[in-house]
């Protein structure tokens, strides 16, 4: 794939037909302002404009697509798509769009509310203001959306089927969000499930509920939900060995190593020169960590995808009952051409961990098969690495008993 098609995305910056998106032309549904279709479901909240965001619907316009099977990032991953599988799956979805003010709800908002409580797939009605056209807007942190078009109306034409937990929360008007992102997550929802109830502004006391834009509640779900998690494993004993974990998915490539000690996350990521957002001649890195007592600002650096890759290695140590001083490296090729959301990096992230670790001796050798692996030196790691710098520097206790 070509470094202009990564940074022009469909934007047509070279003045020729998009070859992306000619990819997706026969996939396209047939252009029409009035539709009714099986809304995966789907729906998108914007920051642009704040407090009146852009807000947005997304279904097919038939009953014929198949989508909701491939609503998630974690279900691509189960099903190993490739990128241009998933971009074709999402060229089938017509994106309609309206402006919401974050407080005050509006038709098109009660709509929106009702189909982000539920996972299952619901008949929806469009008229459209006009037809959609064929184009590709792209996120690093949210789910790539095609076809868009103004909303006049819409309209459920069936019930929505709501998980009965799903709807005590979200009645319950005097829980705060930090506690109901914990009740439902402890239920198994799903974590883009999840997101998708506080983007629409669901949880919560009934005061302080509003909109959120949906790049800020996949990261607010991910932090929020991973700090919790953290307040256990704090307690737990240490891990006894190094351990090293690995997995790749849509050329992203993961590696985590877990060392004996208190909690603490390092995170560097290392994107290719032909990658999405990196130099043409070099890596570019960027790096974010936190030490036992968690982070005060911001992962700035990393963004998104720090929470991303520190949900599940929490996840694995609240399983184990245990504690690590965690770094990982994920390295971006030109493999992944497209951004796919955040979600991917959370997926890659879980392939990773729960793969079956390499066990070392020393540090050393395990960052040797770091280097094997993803072709970063280890000099290059220790010099970039905040956690491997630090790591045996604090005193314990028990060196004195």
């Amino acid at each position: 794939m070509e470094n202009l098609c990564v940074r022009c995305k469909g934007k047509g910056l070279c003045g020729k037909p998009c070859k992306i998106l000619k990819q997706f032309a026969s996939t396209v549904p047939k252009i029409t302002t009035h539709f009714a279709g099986p809304s995966p479901p789907e729906v998108f909240v914007g920051r642009v404009g704040y407090p009146n965001v852009g807000t947005g619907i997304l279904a097919p316009t038939n009953y014929e697509t198949k989508h909701s099977d491939f609503n998630y990032a974690e279900q691509w991953s189960k099903a190993n798509l490739s990128i241009a599988n998933i971009l074709r799956l999402r060229s089938q979805l017509i994106y309609g769009q309206s402006t919401t003010n974050v407080k005050i709800p509006d038709k098109i908002r009660l709509i929106t509310n009702e189909l982000a409580m539920t996972d299952k797939p619901t008949s929806t009605e469009f008229f459209l203001k006009r037809k959609p056209i064929v184009n590709l807007t792209t996120s690093s942190v949210f789910k790539p959306m095609i076809n868009p078009a103004p909303i006049e109306r819409v309209s459920l034409q069936e019930n929505v089927k709501v998980l009965k937990k799903v709807d005590y929360i979200v009645n319950d008007t005097d829980c705060r969000a930090n506690t109901a992102i914990e009740e439902l997550y402890n239920s198994n929802l799903n974590v883009d499930h999840l997101q998708k109830i506080l983007s629409v502004g669901l949880l919560g006391r009934k005061t302080a509920r509003r909109m959120v834009p949906t790049r800020w509640s996949i990261t607010a779900v991910d932090d929020n939900v991973s700090k919790q998690l953290l307040e256990k494993i704090r307690y737990y004993r240490e891990i006894s060995e190094i351990m090293l974990f690995g997995g790749n998915y849509l050329g992203n490539y993961i590696e985590f190593l877990l060392l004996p000690g208190t909690f603490s996350f390092d995170a560097i990521e290392a994107w290719e020169g032909e990658s999405l957002y990196g130099d043409k001649f070099q890596l570019t890195f960027g790096h974010d960590y936190e030490g036992f007592n968690g982070r005060k600002t911001y992962a700035s650096n990393i963004t998104g995808g720090y929470y991303a890759m520190r949900l599940p290695v929490t996840e694995y140590l609240e399983k184990e009952k245990r504690q690590a001083s965690v770094f990982v490296l994920r390295r971006i090729t030109s493999e992944y051409y497209a951004p796919l959301g955040v979600g991917i990096v959370r997926e890659t992230a879980r392939r990773a961990i729960n793969s079956i670790p390499q066990i070392f001796q020393t540090i050393d050798d395990a960052l040797i098969e770091i280097e094997k692996k993803l072709g970063i030196s280890v000099d290059t790691i220790k010099e970039k690495s905040w956690l491997l710098k630090e790591y045996g520097k604090q005193q314990k206790l028990t060196q004195y008993m």
